[in-house]
């Protein structure tokens, strides 16, 4: 009878040295010389590959010529101390099975150094590297540390529509949904297309956001958190912007902004915590590789409380360095919208640690926002990191009819399909406060890599909808 697989993460987690074993995984090298092979064998549960010693006496060079980098096999054999240097154990092989070969001459992921550019063109092997390994194996471990924060803190996780026909940013970048033939569109005597023959029978988007389906139900449940994609339609070749992203948005019922701050602060650092206990080999695997400050930078976080100042307490600072010499490449100035290089001073030049900017000009800031009693700023809240920038953007809700009534007409924000958001004012209305953090931006702050291009399995981005 043939032994049951064990993982190679278990292996190495149990001590099974001295019983037969039976691995199976893709080969990431094979050397040696006439008389022993030493094949390293990774299965995808963690950065650590496991050795296999093959004794040449036991298998021809014919047996083992298809063993290349890339090939799949199973191997049957003895766990035992490992001589080497690098790792505890290794198998002697006693019987190997060839899944499925890898011509070295086409496949791709040769022993080799690669550009992130080059493995982003080869996204559906990409996974295959100890570097997206490492980095997959984490965004798992970060969507589970998420879940598990709100659930143990009473959060009810809500399912907000992907298809949407209202815009809750109002910025109307948004990716369309039909099923109307694009060659042959009807419209009306003014011109305009008519959808009473779509789908949906009105126009539909892809979302940008569940914040406003997420508030309706926080006026219920009384805290809930979104956790799914989200789409912008924006012409973005940044490294921190995707087309397709995941996005988590808490809402809770009588939360104030300073509550919210609280909540944001709390949920970062546990994320960050969970990300140290639990992902340790592959955080360690990406420091070396491409960060050599990044668990500095992650215990850094634990170890302080992030800085809370105004929006114009911020513009000072940015004002003062300006003056002192420093040097942006965009203007500073009061009701200006910051750009990642003014955020990334104050949080790492000036403060040396994460910020949270609050109480925005309500101008550059959305309707939904909170307006504090000067009539210019809203309760608005970012959390700034280091080499991101903002990574949580949220506020305190406006809760008045009338106030929320007002600042849709005067930014002449069409209402007619939000009805039922409004009705969360009419009836019974109460303070309440969320943010939203794109998953990605955290992946690429707990990871140290540098484009969130290589943070999420297929990024989509302008021209690019690959795999």
């Amino acid at each position: 009878m043939s032994l049951k697989r064990t993982k190679i993460v278990d292996i190495f987690n149990a001590s099974a040295v001295g019983q037969q074993v039976c691995v199976k995984g893709w080969v990431r090298t094979r050397r040696g010389n006439k008389n022993v092979q030493f094949v390293a064998l990774n299965d995808g549960s963690t950065i650590k590959n496991i050795q296999i010693v093959v004794d040449l006496a036991k298998f021809s060079e014919e047996e083992l010529k298809p063993i290349t980098t890339g090939s799949s096999l199973c191997v049957e054999g003895l766990l035992v101390e490992s001589q080497g240097k690098g790792q505890t154990c290794e198998i002697q092989a006693d019987k190997i099975e060839i899944y499925g070969t890898a011509d070295p001459e086409s496949y791709p992921l040769q022993k080799k150094g690669h550009t992130m550019e080059f493995l982003r063109d080869i996204a559906h092997l990409r996974p295959r590297t100890n570097t997206f390994g490492a980095v997959f194996r984490i965004r798992h471990n970060m969507a589970i540390a998420i879940h598990k924060f709100f659930h143990e803190k009473g959060f009810f996780y809500f399912h907000t529509p992907l298809i949407t026909a209202s815009d809750c940013e109002g910025a109307g970048q948004m990716f369309q949904v039909t099923t109307m033939n694009l060659y042959d569109l009807k419209k009306d005597e003014n011109g305009s297309i008519r959808y009473d023959g779509d789908f949906f029978g009105k126009q539909a988007s892809l979302t940008v956001s569940g914040q406003l389906e997420g508030e309706l139900a926080a006026t219920a449940l009384g805290a809930i958190y979104t956790f799914g994609p989200t789409f912008r339609a924006e012409n973005s070749n940044t490294p921190r912007h995707l087309a397709e992203f995941w996005m988590i948005e808490p809402e809770v019922a009588f939360n104030d902004i300073t509550d919210n701050m609280d909540l944001a602060e709390e949920f970062i650092k546990y994320c960050v915590k969970w990300a140290l206990d639990n992902c340790y080999d592959d955080v360690k695997f990406l420091n070396d590789m491409f960060d050599k400050e990044l668990i500095e930078r992650l215990e850094g976080v634990l170890k302080q409380d992030f800085v809370r100042l105004t929006y114009t307490e911020g513009i000072k600072i940015l004002e003062d360095a300006v003056a002192g010499g420093h040097k942006f490449e965009f203007p500073v100035y009061w009701g200006v919208d910051l750009a990642s290089e003014h955020e990334r001073f104050l949080v790492e030049d000036h403060f040396k640690r994460p910020v949270i900017l609050t109480d925005y000009p309500k101008e550059i800031k959305a309707f939904y926002m909170k307006q504090n009693d000067d009539g210019k700023t809203v309760r608005a809240m970012d959390v700034l990191f280091p080499k991101i920038g903002e990574i949580i953007g949220g506020s305190e809700r406006e809760e008045n009819y009338d106030k929320l009534i007002n600042r849709i007409e005067e930014l002449n924000i069409p209402m007619k399909d939000m009805w039922w958001y409004l009705d969360t004012r009419k009836f019974g209305t109460v303070p309440h406060s969320g943010f939203g953090l794109g998953f990605e931006r955290l992946l690429l702050f707990v990871t140290g890599m540098a484009n969130i291009r290589d943070v999420i399995p297929f990024p989509r981005t302008p021209n690019n909808a690959e795999f």
